[in-house]
């Protein structure tokens, strides 16, 4: 496999650029396709892959690309709950479209495998928790829908198509390179942003919603086992978080600093990951303790 050429969508971004690093560093010939719609940090361009600025939409434009790839994870979306909910059309069409686009191309460039990059926003509210993959979802935006409705087209272009596919749902990440003000920003890296600047931490409702956080470097170490594990080919969509939840409070308080409540928003109450799949599937499960990932954060941001 050694500098075999792989493929990553939205490899520019914050989780993107992790996994382009990854690959790098086993020597793989990395092309990323990213439009930097979420704008271009200099930190997450490594000088060894190779850049195309290409819309995912353009199938014309990523066929040649992905032409005589390995595999394509596929990270391209406009990631806003927010946005999909003030536009859901360009929302839709990026989402959905783009990943229907991604998977034509793969199936014509006879990729080897697609990577897709699912949410567990997708769960939305369920009656019990840990939030586990046979559960039926409950998307509460647009965007969850959109990435609900990448799973099942993964799903069917194995089945119809022959193309090999897995798709990870990714809980809350976090973890060096997040933007505070990107729309990945979880409160963890936008509390660390506050505290650095010296502004009370932000928190929404009242602070008692819990969130299943996962570090960066554990979600790239699945993606990397999903792409290497030739079992995996029918669509199987599989959970990676830390099967742990606390609270927005909590992490607020692991930060240190004052706090400020403002209106609730529209999300999930509470999320936590069942991830015996993960285990069982992958031989993966969560390396980096919350406690640990953010003491390290806060050394980065220089917050005693």
């Amino acid at each position: 496999m050694k500098m075999a050429k792989v493929v990553v969508t939205g490899g520019a971004g914050f989780l993107g650029s992790h996994i382009v690093d990854a690959l790098i560093g086993e020597g793989f010939d990395v092309h990323v396709v990213d439009t930097y719609a979420a704008g271009k940090s200099e930190e997450r361009i490594n000088p060894k892959a190779t850049y195309h600025e290409v819309d995912v939409r353009h199938r014309d434009k990523i066929t040649p690309i992905f032409q005589e790839s390995v595999v394509v994870f596929h990270l391209a979306a406009l990631p806003r709950v927010q946005f999909s909910i003030d536009n859901p059309e360009e929302s839709h069409d990026v989402n959905v479209n783009g990943t229907l686009s991604v998977l034509l191309a793969a199936r014509d460039a006879k990729v080897g495998k697609v990577v897709y990059s699912a949410s567990s926003s997708a769960y939305g509210d369920q009656p019990k928790l840990p939030l586990s993959e046979d559960m039926l979802p409950q998307p509460k935006s647009p965007y969850a829908l959109h990435k609900y409705v990448g799973e099942h087209y993964c799903r069917i272009f194995s089945t119809v198509f022959g193309l090999p596919t897995v798709c990870l749902r990714y809980f809350n990440i976090y973890g060096p390179r997040a933007d505070p003000n990107g729309p990945y920003a979880q409160a963890i890296i936008k509390f660390l942003n506050f505290r650095k600047l010296g502004k009370p931490l932000t928190v929404t409702g009242d602070g008692e919603q819990t969130r299943d956080s996962v570090h960066v470097s554990d979600v790239v170490r699945a993606n990397v086992l999903a792409f290497k594990n030739d079992n995996l080919k029918s669509g199987e969509v599989i959970n990676i978080g830390s099967g742990r939840n606390v609270s927005v409070n909590e992490v607020a308080r692991l930060i240190g600093g004052e706090i400020v409540y403002i209106a609730p928003r529209i999300e999930p109450k509470h999320t936590k990951a069942d991830i015996r799949r993960a285990k069982e599937l992958l031989g993966w499960e969560p390396m980096v303790v919350l406690e640990e990932g953010i003491a390290e954060l806060k050394k980065q941001f220089g917050i005693s």
